[in-house]
């Protein structure tokens, strides 16, 4: 990634850039829907980038309708954030942000997270289907116990406590990988997911324990018996997804150091996101932050919606 490039400091070339991403046929009215049916407005008065619809005569520009719409941050300063995170393998934090662009750190931290809800996918199609191998496991995020401050220990919240955070994680064997915060890991609640969230017809691998122990039933299950030191047989393994959590823990502790429960289910989404457009499948860095600025459509985030509590 060449920092220098122009629509990293010019928002004139930026907002070209962002364009040629959203509209690659020609301007896209988002009042209407009417495509390339547009008048580009050059009056002194009018800031650049604003066009004029032929059809529904509304004015509009490239980020309406998207999680950039009425941001007084640059343009071209959302371009190279999202470059920046976009192509830093374990993350950057707000603080970095907001050294980085010149801009306050509540700034950044909300630019952060609309930038995380653009990688967040819009697909709910199934993982895994015949002749692919799926891993599943879970983990745990947060801090010791006996590390926090007594006030901090045990609160209720939804139903459960402030402890360490539930994560559950399916990936595709040389694909794809999609996790969520749960509020449980039982049996029930981890069935659940499985079969929303993958094609029946695939290969499950997990551990042996106790929560998977009836999933043979809905799927081809094998499980690699952790308990007595087994760890590969033959094909069935859980390394794949463990190596996913390390990059994901590596980040939480290193980068961001603390995640609040209520906003974990979107750095998921980031961790997710740069795993499934990672280096082994030939995507670059400028490929990859180009996919996350087309995720901005139709998509919006107020500061109260990014600051809400919701499992993932």
């Amino acid at each position: 990634m060449d920092l220098t490039n122009p629509i990293f400091h010019d928002d004139d070339k930026a907002r070209e850039h962002l364009e040629s991403l959203r509209w690659p046929v020609g301007p896209i009215c988002p009042h209407c829907g009417v495509v390339n049916n547009a008048t580009k407005l050059e009056g002194k008065s009018t800031r650049p980038g604003v066009y004029k619809c032929k059809d529904c005569r509304k004015p509009f520009s490239v980020t309406v309708g998207t999680l950039f719409e009425r941001s007084k941050i640059p343009l071209s300063k959302w371009v190279l954030a999202t470059h920046l995170l976009s192509s830093s393998k374990k993350g950057m934090s707000a603080h970095q942000l907001h050294r980085m662009l010149g801009i306050t750190y509540k700034s950044a931290w909300f630019m952060a997270h609309r930038i995380r809800e653009a990688m967040r996918p819009t697909d709910d199609e199934p993982m895994g289907g015949g002749g692919t191998v799926v891993e599943a496991d879970e983990t745990f995020v947060g801090g010791k116990e006996k590390n926090r401050h007594r006030s901090k220990r045990f609160k209720k919240h939804a139903g459960g406590t402030w402890g360490k955070e539930k994560v559950f994680a399916l990936i595709e064997r040389e694909g794809r990988v999609r996790s969520v915060h749960t509020a449980s890991i039982s049996g029930p609640t981890l069935r659940k997911i499985l079969v929303t969230q993958m094609h029946r017809a695939t290969k499950l691998y997990t551990d042996d324990a106790g929560q998977y122990r009836r999933m043979g039933e809905e799927f081809d299950h094998e499980v690699v018996n952790h308990s007595i030191g087994e760890y590969v047989r033959g094909d069935a393994h859980t390394n794949t997804i463990e190596s996913y959590f390390a990059i994901l823990k590596r980040g939480i502790i290193g980068t961001y150091h603390h995640i609040s429960p209520k906003h974990l289910k979107r750095y998921l989404a980031e961790f997710d996101f740069r795993h499934n457009t990672r280096a082994a499948l030939k995507i670059g860095d400028a490929e990859r932050a180009d996919m996350a600025l087309k995720g901005i459509t139709g998509k919006r985030m107020t500061y109260r919606r990014a600051d809400s509590w919701a499992f993932a």
